[in-house]
């Protein structure tokens, strides 16, 4: 291949160097990677009362595999109500989750567990922290829907839940700061056991659930953010 700044080239006039610099050009394009827009996140139809209200938008989605982690407790207690108590008196009662949000697969980019809320005092909250830069995510009272029309059998309810507390990364990315509401969906597996904890002798036992389930984060509906856009 002959070199574009040799005598023999030059000799050629201004058309052989232009041609050099066009195809340089297409050379260094080529050799990096084209920039693209993120794709849209779609969240999946709902059942009306765990709907995001209007002004928020879905900026990330992630797919969570994992475990719902149980144990057996008397009933009532603070977390379970007298009126959710079994005959027994003794209950399965969540202490918290355990999962590994993914994207496109393979990507991980949130852990899933029960933690303290500093914007509420320490009060425990369902969190997402984000994998990449740790900013984090704390999900207020939820709202709950097991519609059989949505909801799979034997599977975990569907949920909507509002930003009760957030926290920026230290270096003040804020990819999981900007959330508004939550809503976990598509939902299965992940139902505490049905026997196992019915005696004293049973309280203390712990059961670990599989599940899996697709959680959707909103932001409000203006700028023009997305997920690794810090």
């Amino acid at each position: 291949m002959k070199n574009c700044n040799t005598p023999e080239s030059q000799t050629a006039g201004r058309i052989l160097p232009n041609a050099c610099a066009i195809a340089l050009a297409l050379a260094f394009t080529a050799s990096f990677p084209q920039s693209s827009h993120a794709d849209p996140i779609t969240p999946p139809p709902v059942p009306s009362d765990i709907e995001v209200p209007a002004g928020h938008t879905a900026f990330l989605k992630g797919h969570a595999t994992g475990t719902q982690n149980y144990v057996c407790l008397p009933c009532p207690n603070p977390i379970t109500p007298t009126a959710a108590c079994p005959a027994s008196g003794f209950v399965f009662t969540l202490i918290t989750p355990q999962a590994t949000l993914f994207k496109d697969k393979d990507k991980q980019i949130i852990t899933h567990f029960f933690s303290p809320n500093p914007v509420e005092q320490g009060a425990i909250r369902a969190a997402w922290q984000h994998s990449r830069d740790t900013s984090t995510v704390w999900g207020g009272q939820a709202i709950a829907s097991s519609d059989p029309n949505f909801v799979a059998q034997n599977a975990i309810p569907w949920l909507r839940l509002p930003t009760a507390g957030t926290k920026k990364a230290p270096t003040g990315s804020h990819t999981l700061a900007d959330t508004t509401f939550i809503q976990r969906l598509n939902t299965s597996g992940g139902v505490a056991p049905s026997t196992g904890c019915d005696s004293l002798t049973d309280v203390g036992t712990r059961a670990f659930v599989p599940y899996t389930a697709d959680y959707f984060f909103y932001k409000k509906a203006t700028g023009d953010y997305s997920e690794g856009g810090n």
